[in-house]
């Protein structure tokens, strides 16, 4: 139906929004601080470095970019939900 580079393009561009609305939670509770706010900005680095890594494994093991993509959005939902409950 559609080409794969209009798929890989949407959901990039869906993955945009879906990070800034875990940016926004995120900020919102780093603000209040705490140790929850401690623990969340220990969980933020260690996931990105994380996520780092297996997009690189991915890649070198003949992934694509549009698998990295998804991995990436799993990750953002997972957080978007979990830092949602937190209110």
């Amino acid at each position: 139906m559609f080409a794969p580079w209009w798929k890989l393009g949407m959901d990039t561009t869906m993955l945009a929004f879906e990070a800034q609305q875990v940016i926004g939670l995120r900020l919102a509770m780093l603000a209040l601080g705490g140790s929850a706010a401690q623990v969340e900005a220990e969980r933020m680095v260690t996931e990105k470095m994380v996520a780092a890594g297996e997009a690189a494994l991915l890649m070198a093991s003949g992934g694509s970019a549009a698998g990295v993509v998804a991995g990436y959005r799993r990750k953002v939902r997972a957080n978007a939900r979990r830092l949602s409950k937190r209110r």
